[in-house]
Formats: C-alpha cells, sequence, structure tokens
C-alpha cells in the first residue's frame, strides 16, 4: 500500500480536479474491479480466466513457482528465465498477524499437484523473512510425496518484486535445476528453528538487516 503522506497528497490532489475528470477516475476504477479478477488455476490477477500464463501451451506445466503475491510475478517475469506456471498464496503464514495456512490458498496448490497431476517440481519462492521461510516450510510438508521435487529459492534480500531483472535472471538457470545464488534450503535445523520462532510469537523480531537462516 501507500503511507500515509502519500494517500494525503493524493487526497488533497484529487480535491483540486475538475467534478468530471474525478467521475472518470472513479468510474475507471470501478471498471477494473468489476474486469480483473483472481485466475482460477494460479490466483493471479488477470481479466480472463485461465489467465494468460496459465493459458499459454508453451509454458511448462509441470513446473510451478509459489510466490506469496501476485506482484512478486512481474519480477521472475523480467528475468526471461522462468517458462513455468505460478501458484500465488495470497499472503504468508503470520500468527502475530492473524494469519495462518487456512487463509491462503495452500489448499489449491495441494490440489493442483496431486490426483494425477502432470505437476514434476514445485518451487517455493517466498520472501526471504521469518514468514517466508515459516510458510516455504509448511507447504513443503503438506505436500508431502506428492509434491514431487519441492526446491525453496529465495532472494537474499528478502522480496521478490523490488529485484532487478538482469540479477534476478542468473539466478535462475535454464530449468531452475540449479538455483545459485538463490539459498537452497535443505537442512532442516533451519526449518525447525522457523517453526520453533513461529509457535513462539516470535516472528517479525529478527534484527534489521538481518536474514533468518541466512545471517545467523
Amino acid at each position: 500500500g501507500i503511507g500515509k503522506k502519500t494517500a494525503t497528497r493524493v487526497t488533497y490532489l484529487l480535491l483540486k480536479q475538475p467534478h468530471a475528470k474525478v467521475g472518470r477516475l472513479a468510474d475507471g476504477i470501478l471498471g477494473l474491479s468489476n474486469r480483473v479478477s483472481g485466475c482460477s488455476a494460479c490466483g493471479n490477477w488477470s481479466d480472463a480466466d485461465p489467465c494468460p500464463n496459465c493459458g499459454d501451451p508453451r509454458r511448462d506445466a509441470g513446473t510451478v513457482c509459489v510466490v506469496e503475491e501476485a506482484s512478486d510475478i512481474g519480477a521472475i517475469e523480467r528475468s526471461g528465465e522462468y517458462r513455468g506456471v505460478y501458484h500465488v498464496l495470497g499472503g504468508h503464514i503470520s500468527p502475530l498477524d492473524g494469519v495462518g495456512p487456512e487463509d491462503l490458498r495452500i489448499a489449491a496448490l495441494r490440489g493442483r499437484v496431486t490426483n494425477g497431476s502432470a505437476v514434476r517440481e514445485v518451487i517455493l519462492a517466498t520472501n526471504a523473512s521469518m514468514e517466508g521461510e515459516v510458510t516455504a516450510t509448511y507447504v513443503r510438508r503438506g505436500l508431502g510425496p506428492d509434491g514431487g521435487g519441492v526446491r525453496r529459492v529465495a532472494p537474499p534480500s528478502g522480496r521478490v518484486g523490488p529485484r532487478p531483472a538482469r540479477p534476478l535472471a542468473r539466478q535462475w538457470d535454464g530449468t531452475t535445476r540449479r538455483v545459485h545464488p538463490f539459498i537452497t534450503l535443505q537442512s532442516s535445523h533451519i526449518q525447525e528453528r522457523g517453526l520453533r520462532r513461529a509457535r513462539h510469537g516470535r516472528i517479525g523480531r529478527e534484527r534489521p538487516g538481518v536474514h533468518p537462516g541466512i545471517d545467523d
């Protein structure tokens, strides 16, 4: 979202505009809300169902990249290296904010990789925050043997969206068999530590600039 100061500036700007101009803006926002909805397959925002990514036969439907928000897809697409499909969770597990697994599209992901699905690989690209790590661990365990090859990759910066395209492109190596310099979390003690912190309500209390499981 936007901050309080930006919202105040936008409000005063709108108050200075002619009534007709503000009306056109309101109609445009209403039209956007009516035309755009979540893709029934991946959850990405689109004016078509399925969205262009899911409906593109050139994309590899056997590889699913799991992201927290639809806005994270843009950075990965700009890299030009990933040709699979996506799954948007709609956030991350955050007990302090009252967000649990049932509030995310985890059950929908499980449905995509079970019942004879053609999915061969699931790439967990949630953020490198503690919440992102706990979410990735929960999803990995929830998929179990039905998830096929499950990989955990996350940008060291902790966010997918703001990263420039070229560095991100170097992190996706063709079929994602190599994910360097993405951090591949194979060590169970990192996952267990994240779950312990979640149970004790310690998520979100890390030192600024320190990425759990990476720097400490």
